[in-house]
């Protein structure tokens, strides 16, 4: 496979996969499995795209927002998303600080993707008979916080679906919590590229025309499907609830345990 397909496609994998609840680390782990490991700058690059994605989609809100901070509205909501932004840098720190890693071997992958399978039907079957509001209150945001510190150390899980699905039970409706989610995931991912990039600044300086069209293709291409992604997603979730996404990590756990014991 040519290396332009093996980019594209893994730019189309984080774009599909970093916002839907069904977890782009997981996933890129598994693709490298068959395609080879890509450098960390790379990774840090594509979901740099999807996540810019967001920001374009959410770009007026966020801009009324912060050009009208002083309203209370603004301030309160803008508050509790820098309450579960802080929480998620200060653990995510410590976590680093202990050396924590990212589990590479696929059968701990395989285990978070069907455990979010099952809370997602459990969380939908909860949100049945506790549909929730527009409302965010500060558990809500606590909650959300933490469950991108637990999505960050067991890849599987998937950001999105773990702060989404404790958004839901802290109260919040589906497009609230899924709202919520992505504008908290904005600064936390940026920060999180930021600081990774910190850590491989020695690749930086040896980057040459093709790493940087690399870079630079998987970039556009995770940028142009995550908002294509997100866009579709914020529209199907007014009248659909997340149980397909619960099926289908289920259908990719059996895919995974028949590949191991195999």
């Amino acid at each position: 496979m040519s290396n332009i397909v093996e980019v594209i496609l893994l730019g189309i994998l984080e774009g599909i996969t970093e916002f839907l609840p069904i977890s782009s680390t997981g996933h890129l782990l598994i693709a490298e499995h068959w395609l080879g490991k890509r450098s960390e700058l790379f990774n840090i690059f594509i979901q740099s795209g999807a996540v810019l994605a967001v920001l374009l989609i959410y770009g007026q809100h966020v801009k009324s927002m912060l050009r009208d901070w002083r309203k209370p509205e603004n301030f309160d909501y803008l508050s509790k998303v820098s309450l579960s932004f802080g929480i998620t840098v200060v653990l995510g720190l410590i976590v680093s600080k202990l050396g924590v890693k990212l589990p590479e071997e696929l059968a701990p992958i395989a285990w978070a993707v069907l455990l979010g399978a099952i809370a997602i039907f459990i969380v939908e079957r909860y949100a049945k008979s506790h549909p929730g509001n527009g409302l965010v209150t500060w558990r809500l945001a606590v909650f959300v916080g933490l469950a991108q510190v637990v999505a960050g150390v067991f890849p599987g899980t998937s950001r999105s679906a773990a702060c989404i699905l404790v958004a839901m039970l802290a109260g919040a409706n589906r497009p609230m919590a899924t709202e919520f989610s992505f504008l908290v995931g904005i600064p936390t991912m940026f920060a999180a590229s930021a600081y990774a990039l910190l850590k491989v600044r020695g690749e930086i300086s040896a980057i040459d025309s093709q790493m940087l069209f690399d870079l630079g293709l998987g970039f556009l291409v995770s940028l142009a499907v995550a908002f294509v992604v997100v866009k579709w997603l914020l529209q199907y979730i007014q009248t659909h609830t997340f149980t397909v996404f619960a099926w289908y990590r289920i259908g990719l756990a059996a895919c995974l345990f028949y590949y191991l014991l195999s």
